[in-house]
């Protein structure tokens, strides 16, 4: 009969899900992409190395590359929500929030540069392009959720798609950025920024005057004109 602390680990194992597997393996994957891609090659190295069956791994992805890489984006954005509290986020600006969001995402990239290289070149593919894009809509959505965005109008679309685009291009300035410290990137990443908070002012301007706008008041000044 088994002892209680075994029988615990038994019912924590059957408890596990794939989903739980496809975590645990993740970071494992994208360290051994850098050399192998990703690739089975690279999630049997993942699986050795993190005590887990090859023949469960390969079931937990049967995709292939892109749900490897899915997985990984999933870690990032898990490790972004745990550095990124309330308390610590609440009391910078937007544009910082969002700065501060997309260059923890930069950061987190660079730990497997080669990897996050082999990663785009895959999703760039023509038949990979429609899941890209989800990845990095889901992942501007989180940002802008995690920044106290609660737009609910078409502000909430055009917002996470520009952010979306926003840190694509970015991240592929990144991965080609040999400057000290990253340093075009991070300039690149300031400008992107800087340009859509001006646009973001003007639009509120814009919808502003349209929503003050009177036809009444419009059509008297056009028949007493002012003197």
């Amino acid at each position: 009969m088994a002892r209680p602390s075994e029988a615990a680990a038994a019912a924590a194992a059957d408890e596990i899900t794939l989903d739980d597997i496809r975590a645990r393996l993740a970071p494992h994957i994208a360290a051994a992409a850098a050399f192998d891609g990703w690739t089975d090659a690279a999630l049997d190295i993942a699986a050795r190395d993190a005590g887990i069956d090859a023949a469960v791994a390969r079931f937990a992805f049967p995709d292939g590359a892109m749900q490897m890489i899915a997985a990984w984006v999933g870690t990032v954005d898990r490790r972004m929500v745990e550095a990124f509290p309330p308390e610590r986020i609440g009391a910078l600006k937007v544009r910082e929030k969002i700065r501060a969001l997309v260059q923890f995402r930069l950061d987190c990239a660079g730990e497997v540069e080669e990897a996050v290289r082999r990663a785009l070149a895959i999703q760039a593919m023509p038949q990979n392009v429609p899941a890209a894009l989800r990845q990095g809509w889901n992942s501007a959505d989180l940002m802008w959720r995690l920044a106290g965005d609660t737009a609910a109008d078409y502000n909430h679309y055009t917002k996470r798609m520009t952010l979306a685009g926003i840190y694509g291009a970015t991240l592929a300035v990144f991965v080609g950025d040999e400057s000290e410290g990253k340093a075009d990137t991070r300039a690149f990443l300031d400008r992107r920024i800087d340009g859509v908070m001006k646009f973001e002012t003007a639009k509120a301007r814009l919808l502003q005057d349209r929503e003050g706008f009177s036809m009444t008041r419009f059509l008297g000044r056009l028949r007493y004109p002012a003197r």
